[in-house]
């Protein structure tokens, strides 16, 4: 490499490179390395390469706003998963007319060709020439504190030197300015036309109720117009699938607000699916070897001080309730009262049923396991239908074993939780190690990296991907969490688990050993679903609403062509439901085509029908939620096909 060579001459015939990483660090292709640099040209395909492009995007879409609106005022304007956004200090919230206009406005930037230049500035410029910009003053005062200035501050700010990023013309003249740490595209240009603005909302700045409420402009950004399309097409795809909507078209569950925000009720439909996922779940975990147990609700608070829960996790429970207080006629105090909480996990009371009577090697590996309901308090930006509520069960087991013990039920516990999942007709899967936070976690690194090393070696030794995720552990362990894609490839984090060698220190948990010392045992927590509702909103969209035939909530509906076919199969249904088959007959007064309809609506397995020449033949027809159809089967086939269909978890 010559001396002074910049990035955009070291790559000047790779046109997809976009950035460079320079010693781990990314710099913009301007940037010149110094000799003993490491430099690599990132793809603007490559996930660094695509947030460059839409952070670019979104100083564009900024750029387009003060065009338009020169009052505008300059939030954070960050890359986010497949997209970006843009909040702003404006006088009226932004109209879907106005983000049009917004798009034109970026067409006209893009095609510019305008260059992204780099600007180190002192404190005191910053100051000085963003002194029309509150928001970026303030981040200004937040340098070197970035981690704790909110939502996307890190984008502006950092430890080091502060830059500003110019919009410079082909004639040198800066077309707009803004701080920001960079970095970004050599050219508007690349951003071509694979964006566009998705919609707006308000949204608080940094992330604090205690800010003003500024309005964000959300867009997506893609190397290409087709990779665009493609994801547009994900999208529409995503909210066909929206286990909201299909859970009201179905009669599956609902949100009433006399209940409160996260908090569902599931009407007769969705209770008999969620009947069949516990059960068949209840069925496997008996084969191995799990003991089931039962738990209260409500808690006193002394539990969760034991737990330390109290110093980790307040913010995430529902505020306490004082109880069992006595007064005299003189409203003093005869008897102290109680904090009590509603539980947000199971695992101290396990480890009371854990601790209510002695323990013998001989017992362990205890697995304890319960459908356990807890309740959190997310807020209300985060609640969102079943796969984020407020209250909700989780399969949770806690396995309490020996340290030597420790790997290999470990492993066993991966394989069945695998095994079980793909049960649910999940089977594309990674595997994520999360390790420990230092600044929120007990225990000492000795026994922690014991821990995760035990962890990596049997998530490794699956023969799946195995990918990090620093400082997302627990507060007491390490775990590993499996990452299930459904039918339209999304990523949705399934099941935990989570190596604990604390809580059995807090709670004093022993058992008796071979040579009759006193040991303490090992903990794991594991939820496998996760939790039943969340895990019931993956699967409605994950089939579209399609249940494979032994979890549909009505399995068979029997449709006659006529009235004088009614009984014929009413006998029908009868016989179905003696096999232990869901079915129902329609025999409303509605017309025939109009129940064919709602059969299809309603995503029923099988449609059965029968006419003049299936009664006469002892038969019936089949109609699949296809539209295709078979003529001429037997009732007793057709029985049998149907219980098959349901023994083999089969899809039709």
């Amino acid at each position: 490499m010559t001396q002074g060579t910049t990035g955009t001459e070291l790559f000047s015939q790779q046109r997809d490179v976009v950035v460079l990483r320079v010693n781990g660090e990314l710099k913009d292709l301007f940037h010149v390395p110094e000799d003993g640099d490491v430099v690599e040209g990132v793809l603007i395909s490559e996930p660094d390469g695509l947030d460059v492009l839409r952070h670019s995007a979104a100083h564009v879409l900024a750029q387009a706003v003060q065009n338009v609106n020169p009052d505008a005022k300059l939030g954070i304007g960050p890359p986010i998963r497949d997209g970006f956004y843009y909040d702003f200090d404006v006088e009226n919230p932004f109209t879907p007319e106005d983000l049009k206009n917004l798009e034109k406005q970026m067409m006209r930037i893009i095609k510019e060709g305008q260059t992204f230049r780099r600007r180190v500035i002192t404190d005191e410029q910053g100051q000085q020439e963003l002194a029309h910009e509150p928001y970026k003053i303030e981040l200004i005062g937040l340098k070197g504190n970035s981690e704790n200035a909110g939502e996307g501050a890190s984008v502006e700010v950092g430890a080091g030197e502060l830059t500003i990023y110019e919009n410079v013309k082909r004639n040198g003249e800066v077309a707009w300015q803004d701080l920001c740490r960079g970095p970004h595209l050599p050219s508007t240009k690349l951003i071509g036309n694979g964006f566009k603005l998705m919609r707006s909302a308000a949204a608080y700045w940094r992330g604090s109720e205690k800010n003003p409420m500024l309005q964000r402009v959300y867009g997506t950004a893609w190397p290409t117009k087709d990779e665009l399309t493609a994801h547009l097409d994900r999208l529409a795809e995503a909210e066909r699938r929206d286990h909201r909507r299909l859970g009201a078209e179905m009669d599956l569950f609902s949100f009433p607000d006399e209940l409160g925000s996260g908090l569902p009720v599931f009407h007769p439909n969705g209770a008999m699916v969620r009947m069949e996922m516990e059960e068949y779940s209840r069925k496997r975990h008996v084969q191995a070897g799990y003991s089931f147990v039962s738990t209260p609700h409500i808690t006193k608070k002394n539990l969760f001080e034991t737990s330390r829960h109290l110093d980790w996790y307040a913010d995430g429970m529902y505020p306490p309730m004082h109880l069992d207080e006595e007064r005299d006629e003189d409203g003093n105090i005869k008897r102290a009262g109680q904090d009590y909480y509603l539980k947000p996990m199971n695992c101290p009371m396990h480890n009371l049923v854990y601790r209510s009577r002695g323990r013998s090697y001989r017992e362990l590996p205890l697995r304890l396991f319960e459908f356990g309901t807890v309740y959190r308090y997310e807020k209300s930006g985060v609640v969102h239908g079943l796969t984020r509520a407020r209250g909700f069960t989780q399969d949770d087991a806690h396995i309490y074993t020996t340290r030597e013990q420790m790997r290999e039920e470990l492993s066993s516990l991966l394989t069945f939780v695998l095994d079980l999942l793909r049960d649910y007709g999940l089977n594309d899967f990674y595997l994520e190690l999360s390790t420990r936070d230092p600044e929120k976690s007990v225990g000492d690194d000795e026994t922690w990296e014991e821990a995760t090393e035990v962890l990596r070696q049997v998530a490794t030794e699956s023969g799946l991907d195995l990918i990090a995720d620093p400082g997302g552990a627990a507060f007491y362990g390490p775990k590993i969490s499996v990452q299930a894609k459904d039918a339209i490839g999304r990523t949705w984090q399934l099941s935990t688990i989570q190596l604990d060698f604390f809580e059995p220190e807090l709670f004093e948990l022993e058992y008796t050993a071979a040579d009759g010392s006193r040991q303490r045992p090992v903990m794991i927590h594991r939820a496998l679903f996760g939790s039943i509702e969340r895990f019931f909103g993956i699967l409605v969209e994950h089939y579209a609403g399609n249940f494979p035939v032994w979890l549909a909530p009505v399995q068979v509906t029997a449709i006659p062509v006529a009235e004088p076919f009614n009984d014929y199969l009413a006998d029908v249904v009868r016989q179905l439901k003696a096999a232990g088959v869901r079915a129902q007959l329609d025999d409303g007064s509605e017309r025939f085509p109009k129940k064919i309809r709602n059969a299809s609506k309603s995503k029923v397995p099988f449609t059965i029908i029968a006419g003049g020449e299936d009664a006469e033949a002892g038969a019936v027809s089949f109609r699949f939620r296809d539209g295709s159809q078979e003529n001429g089967i037997p009732v007793a086939d057709a029985i049998a096909r149907i219980v098959k269909a349901i023994e083999t978890r089969e899809q039709v």
